[in-house]
């Protein structure tokens, strides 16, 4: 099986844009990148497509690979592989955690995010995990979960929608 990211995790980020990965998404990352041995770098790729709106996605080596041969295989001429060309492999970055388990994120996508140093929020969605301004993340996604459940009966389990 293999690892996915879970969690959530608020961690600074300073004006040089560099911030620490939490160690257990680092585990995944590592996991993850065919071409991670120990005392190397792990990589993962970053996306901040105009699609992702207040957020950017982080994917590791393997996932991004997987994602951008689906993309590839689609037929020559096909609208939505050109778009999905510019949206996912255009604006995507690789990224590689140092020694101390840190990236640098680059002032465009911190400004994307409407930060240049400060809180982030990274939160885990087994596939890749998100990062966000820890604010706007509180003020949307968090909203819209606590609405989303306060329309639910007090004994409402998550699980339930799976069907299994």
């Amino acid at each position: 099986m293999t690892l996915g990211f879970t969690g959530e995790y608020t961690q600074k980020v300073d004006s040089k844009g560099r911030m620490s990965v939490p160690a257990d998404f680092r585990r995944v990352l590592e996991a993850g990148d065919p071409d991670w041995t120990t005392g190397l770098q792990a990589g993962l790729y970053l996306l901040y497509g105009d699609h992702l709106k207040e957020t950017l996605h982080a994917y590791t080596v393997e996932e991004f690979r997987k994602t951008m041969a689906d993309i590839n295989a689609m037929p020559k001429g096909d609208p939505n592989k050109r778009a999905l060309s510019h949206l996912i492999i255009g604006q995507s970055m690789r990224l590689d955690v140092d020694k101390d388990g840190r990236v640098v994120m680059p002032l465009k996508q911190r400004e994307k995010l409407g930060i240049k140093d400060g809180e982030l929020f990274f939160r885990g969605m087994g596939d890749h995990f998100e990062i966000w301004k820890a604010e706007t993340f509180h003020a949307t996604i968090g909203a819209t979960l606590n609405d989303w459940l306060a329309d639910k009966p007090d004994d409402f389990d998550p699980l339930s929608l799976l069907g299994t």
